[in-house]
């Protein structure tokens, strides 16, 4: 299946920015009219419970709005605060290099002589630079830190601290691991280096002076409604997993799509620069070894090669790209979370009218998804319920035989239960080693949790049923 978010992740960087292709006031105008037409059908195909976004070309706003309501039962509209999740990376790369501008930080010194707190078990991590960070070739990997230790912890300090155990999975530098440790380590250096706390560091030299004035990190005062989750096609209310009070780099920023329009424009160079144009080509270039570069990712999106950078939390999905090509910028942001990520095929539609083309209107995938795994948990069910009433008669037709043959006759019974064990390690497999939880696959992946569960326990309890049975028949004889 196309775009599963469990296997989803942003990818690639790295285009020089191109001078934008010109347009009329009356095209923009026209534009907007459009893209308000297609996010209309959009939001209404794929069935979001609330959806904003925006699109920039040539230094201004062409469109931003919103659509649906919030958990409160709100309107949602280009003001509505959205958590954007990894999108926070390619804020977090740009505190980073104002710093280096203004001296403080050089991109390829290792970070452990800027920040004295950073300390691993491997001496590998000594080489690590701020670059290496930015660009998560550092060799840190989920699979090699506590990763839970570090999250649990109140301040990016202890984050960094609870780190102090981990290995390298690579030596710096030679392998592309994609972790949020990587960027709550590069945001504790921006502390240090800064002077302050990161959330107030962004807000300073970031939020302000593009005049963001509704974006945030880690302050209460800007805090959105719960998103949802959904459950075979019902959106349910839920609260955030992951507490962002403290302010973290990777995932932690709160913003809205008339502030991501600002935001668009200055990453395409135009507007409010906070860095120069080397800087902020830097930041889009490719590392070494893999496409991504410092907060961003290269990506084929409708034929065109874009800047990407998708975000996934448990109730909040967003996707930003901008176009180096024609000048052209997108965020699309929503308030929910499922087995299916909408935002990129709604991404998709928008790139496909930035180039005079139609879009396809999105949808119907997630659904289809999650009503087939309704109809498999509803049928491993009504198997189970039909394989304990039919106990007896089964076991009386194989009365006498081995137990090795009768054994054998259950493994097949036994599967979903096997791959219910196996679930969490199986999705960090592929999702490339990173951190999976029980409780994580309670949330966006829920409906697929609930259907190998429901599996699991109706061969459970019918080969459990069944051997009783059998075993009652036999002593009888």
């Amino acid at each position: 299946m196309k775009k599963m978010r469990l296997v989803t992740l942003a990818l690639g960087a790295g285009l020089v920015l191109a001078p934008a292709v010109p347009a009329s006031a009356s095209t923009a105008e026209l534009e907007s009219a459009a893209i308000d037409a297609y996010l209309t059908r959009a939001w209404e195909s794929t069935a979001l419970p609330g959806l904003s976004a925006v699109v920039t070309h040539q230094g201004k706003v062409v469109h931003a709005a919103g659509y649906g309501r919030d958990a409160a039962g709100k309107p949602v509209t280009e003001d509505t605060p959205m958590r954007v999740a990894s999108l926070s990376k390619s804020f977090t790369a740009m505190a980073v290099m104002t710093l280096v501008e203004d001296g403080k930080l050089a991109l390829d010194e290792p970070v452990a002589e800027r920040l004295p707190d950073f300390r691993m078990a491997d001496p590998r991590a000594k080489e690590i630079t701020v670059r290496q960070l930015l660009d998560q070739t550092s060799g840190i990997s989920d699979s090699t830190v506590d990763l839970r230790a570090a999250e649990s912890a109140p301040s990016l300090a202890g984050y960094v601290a609870a780190l102090g155990d981990g290995k390298l999975a690579a030596d710096p530098g030679t392998r592309w691991t994609y972790s949020n440790a990587n960027y709550e380590t590069a945001a504790r250096l921006v502390e240090v280096a800064g002077g302050r706390r990161f959330g107030d560091y962004l807000k300073e030299r970031v939020f302000e002076p593009l005049g963001m004035s509704a974006s945030a990190v880690g302050d209460p005062a800007v805090r959105p409604a719960d998103g949802f989750n959904s459950l075979f096609g019902v959106w349910v209310p839920r609260s955030e997993l992951r507490d962002f009070s403290y302010g973290g780099g990777s995932g932690s920023v709160v913003t809205n799509a008339r502030d991501m329009g600002k935001w668009l424009i200055t990453q395409s160079g135009q507007g409010k620069q906070l860095v120069g144009a080397e800087s902020l080509a830097a930041m889009h270039a490719p590392s070494k070894v893999h496409d991504y570069g410092m907060g961003w990712g290269r990506q084929s999106v409708n034929g065109a090669d874009l800047l990407v950078h998708a975000g996934n939390l448990f109730t909040y999905t967003a996707v930003e790209a901008i176009d180096p090509r024609t000048g052209y910028g997108f965020a699309v942001m929503t308030n929910s979370a499922g087995l299916y990520d909408d935002t990129y095929d709604v991404l998709t539609g928008l790139v496909a009218m930035s180039q005079g083309k139609t879009p396809e209107v999105p949808g119907g995938d997630r659904q289809l998804v999650e009503v087939i795994l309704g109809l498999v948990a509803l049928a491993a069910a009504g198997l189970g319920v039909l394989g304990v009433r039919r106990a007896g008669r089964w076991a009386a037709r194989w009365a006498g035989r081995p137990g090795r043959r009768v054994g054998l006759r259950m493994i097949p019974m036994l599967l979903p239960a096997v791959l219910l064990a196996l679930y969490p390690a199986t999705i960090s497999f592929l999702m490339n080693g990173r951190t999976v939880t029980w409780e994580q696959l309670t949330y966006h992946a829920a409906p697929l949790t609930i259907t190998l569960v429901v599996a699991a326990v109706a061969g459970l309890v019918t080969v459990l049923t069944r051997l009783r049975r059998w075993r009652s028949v036999g002593s009888t004889r």
